[in-house]
């Protein structure tokens, strides 16, 4: 690389609507905040394996490279620690990367460059140096691919100080949180469900570029549901599981919220307890193993914010304890309707 080419940044995508709604996919979605942080600030910096002339193996950086060219979006070595050191100097040049890890399995070589460097250097600074760096990491299951192609690693980033970590389920929060998440000074984990890559919905677009409303601040969850009896609360992929399965509780007269967490650090501890509260029960859905997996937090902070609303234990429907399988055992290790009916079931009857 030998710098930025301020020149060369046009845009990848159409030209925006001025306003106004646009259906597409979550990859397009995507695809076009990308394109937008690329426009609005040259030292936003696009790389990682294949996101350059492939346009990446989701084809979420697709056009990107011949928008803005190769200073600005390009390929690295197979190297995913690599790739994060060197997102972390060059956020300490005044960059602000958006590297992607291809899959969320290669994440684990990374793991000592974000645990150790990457959501440490504003602290070990004493905030001299800020991290404005979002790590775009395909996540989840899902798709049916091989061993080290699925996985969910929110509870090992979540736990990490330092670290933001936020999961979209739709076209409109991809668009919006991405772009959030980039804007932002601190380090992000930004976990893209696979699954949900080519479900489309409406993105309202912001005339003004400034990203999401003013009442959706950094760690907010969403009701993406109105319920009575119970709620569900979900991140990424699974969101639109319980969405399914709150249709299906209604045919029977049961009233599911559903809570879209989407950031996952920090989480939105007040917003969840405000759904129990009108609840009284809870069930955490997520992909990951049982054992001190995510849903095992917000069933604490639930348990500590809302105790006296709870009228029931809070039920966590989740993967099993085994590494993640690959494609033809996920049938059997991802939280089906019937596992999460059962734990309504269970939460009702208490």
């Amino acid at each position: 690389m030998t710098g930025v080419t301020v020149e060369r940044a046009r845009s990848a995508a159409p030209p925006e609507e001025s306003g106004g709604t646009v259906e597409m996919s979550m990859r397009d979605a995507l695809n076009r905040a990308l394109d937008t942080a690329l426009r609005e600030d040259p030292a936003t910096l696009v790389f990682g394996e294949d996101v350059g002339r492939l346009g990446g193996v989701f084809r979420v950086t697709d056009g990107l490279w011949r928008a803005f060219g190769q200073d600005r979006v390009f390929d690295t070595p197979i190297s995913e620690a690599a790739i994060i050191g060197s997102a972390v100097g060059l956020a300490m040049n005044g960059f602000r990367p958006i590297p992607e890890l291809q899959f969320d399995g290669f994440g684990y070589p990374a793991v000592d460059q974000i645990v150790n460097q990457l959501a440490r250097m504003h602290y070990r600074t004493r905030g001299a140096a800020p991290m404005p760096v979002t790590v775009r990491l395909p996540s989840f299951g899902g798709i049916r691919a091989p061993e080290h192609h699925g996985e969910s690693l929110e509870a090992l980033f979540a736990h990490v100080p330092g670290l933001k970590v936020v999961a979209p389920s739709n076209p409109h929060d991809a668009y919006h949180l991405l772009l959030r998440a980039v804007r932002a000074d601190d380090p992000v984990i930004f976990m893209e469900p696979k699954a949900r890559y080519w479900d489309r919905g409406p993105v309202v677009l912001d005339p003004a570029g400034e990203g999401e409303r003013a009442d959706d601040p950094i760690g907010s969850s969403r009701v993406v549901r109105t319920g009575r009896h119970a709620t569900l609360f979900a991140w990424g992929a699974m969101v639109r599981r319980c969405l399914q399965v709150a249709e299906l509780a209604a045919e029977d007269g049961v009233e599911l919220e559903v809570v879209d967490l989407r950031w996952l650090s920090p989480i939105d501890a007040d917003g969840l307890a405000a759904s129990v509260g009108r609840t009284r029960r809870a069930v955490v859905v997520h992909e990951a193993p049982l054992t001190a997996g995510l849903g095992a937090e917000v069933a604490a902070l639930v348990t500590e914010r809302a105790f006296r609303d709870l009228a029931a234990p809070v039920q966590r429907v989740t993967g099993y304890d085994v590494p993640y399988p690959a494609g033809p055992l996920e049938p059997q290790y991802l939280p089906t309707n019937d596992r999460v009916l059962l734990a309504v079931q269970r939460t009702l009857e208490y």
